[in-house]
């Protein structure tokens, strides 16, 4: 049986909450620069976000070599590509609902 040392989960909670607002900022200055920002809330804020890094991960990462958000990779280089991942992901939602990119 495995002990759970109790430093290593609050890290791990440290990392998730990190993420979830790290991934709401990117999500809403994602939806700022795509002009989206009225149709969305903050729970939707933080899926683009996280969605979005999700996305320049694989999109993205490869190109740049820099890693993202969900790689618990916080350097300036994985914010941008998270980033850029949020504004593709809006793009194609704001393409597949109107009819263009905006």
């Amino acid at each position: 049986m495995r002990l759970i040392d109790k430093y290593s989960l609050s890290g791990d909670i440290m990392n998730f909450i990190i993420w979830i607002v790290v991934g709401g900022i990117i999500g809403w200055l994602a939806s700022l620069v795509m002009r989206t920002d009225a149709q969305q809330g903050l729970f939707l804020n933080i899926v683009v976000g996280i969605i979005g890094a999700l996305l320049g991960g694989w999109l993205i990462s490869p190109l740049v070599g820099a890693g993202t958000i969900n790689q618990n990779d916080f350097s300036l280089a994985s914010l941008l590509v998270s980033f850029v991942g949020a504004l593709i992901l809006l793009a194609i939602v704001n393409l597949l609902r109107r009819g263009r990119a905006r």
